[in-house]
C-alpha cells in the first residue's frame, strides 16, 4: 500500500485525519506520517483498510 492508496481508502470511507486514524487505532499523526511517506505503510495497516472498507470489526476476544 502506498500513500497514495491509503489517502484514496482514507477518500472512499470519508473520513477525515482524526476519523481515519481512530478507525485504524493510531495517532493523528502517525497516520499523517503515513500520509507523507515519512514511514512505511505495513501490511497490517493494509489488511485492516480492506477489512474497515469490508464492514468488518475487530475479531472477538472471547467466543460468542
Amino acid at each position: 500500500m502506498t500513500p497514495s492508496d491509503l489517502r484514496a481508502w482514507q477518500a472512499h470511507m470519508g473520513y477525515t485525519y482524526e476519523t481515519a486514524a481512530e478507525a485504524l487505532g493510531m495517532s493523528r499523526s502517525g497516520f499523517a506520517k503515513l500520509l507523507a511517506g515519512d514511514h512505511p505503510i505495513d501490511k497490517r495497516t493494509a489488511l485492516a483498510c480492506a477489512a474497515i472498507a469490508a464492514g468488518l470489526r475487530e475479531w472477538p476476544s472471547k467466543p460468542r
